[in-house]
């Protein structure tokens, strides 16, 4: 039992000793806040929250200029992108660029697919112009156009018809 005394005057000693120490600690803390010194405490404490606020307040300001150039950033990619694929069909020979983008996702967005699945919306290419759809001379029925005469002898019979010169003077 004489154990148990002594740990239990121990354990009140060592509280007292806490308390006298706190004690002490706060006329310390008082004796330094006095005058000027807790107004020099309270403007350091103040400064520091003004200087933590800018901070934020520029961090806001660097995020949010952050974030719209980001924005801008993404806006332009896709115009580029937007571009560059018109400018591809353009340079396939599609007859109507904004047709074609139309339906090129339906075809992977691969040019080629789509040139091939859709060769009326390109310019003629040698199988394509055979079809009437381009150079060559030919309506849009691929026909050649009806005024025109095929036979070079029958067109010059009637150029010499129309200056007024006949077979008979040929001969002569």
């Amino acid at each position: 039992m004489d154990g148990e005394t002594n740990g239990s005057q121990e354990i009140t000693q060592g509280a007292e000793n806490q308390a006298q120490e706190q004690q002490q600690e706060d006329a310390q803390v008082q004796q330094e806040v006095t005058g000027t010194d807790w107004e020099r405490q309270i403007a350091d404490r103040d400064a520091r929250i003004t200087d933590l606020e800018g901070q934020v307040a520029e961090t806001a300001k660097n995020a949010e200029t952050a974030e719209s150039l980001r924005g801008e950033i993404a806006e332009l990619k896709a115009q580029g992108e937007s571009d560059r694929i018109s400018f591809r069909l353009q340079l396939a020979g599609v007859r109507n660029v904004k047709a074609a983008r139309a339906i090129l996702a339906d075809h992977d967005n691969d040019i080629d697919k789509l040139k091939e699945a859709e060769p009326r919306l390109f310019e003629g290419d040698g199988k394509h112009a055979a079809k009437g759809g381009g150079a060559g001379g030919t309506g849009t029925t691929g026909l050649p156009n009806a005024g025109a005469a095929t036979d070079s002898g029958k067109q010059l019979k009637h150029w010499r018809d129309i200056a007024g010169l006949t077979d008979d003077d040929k001969k002569k």
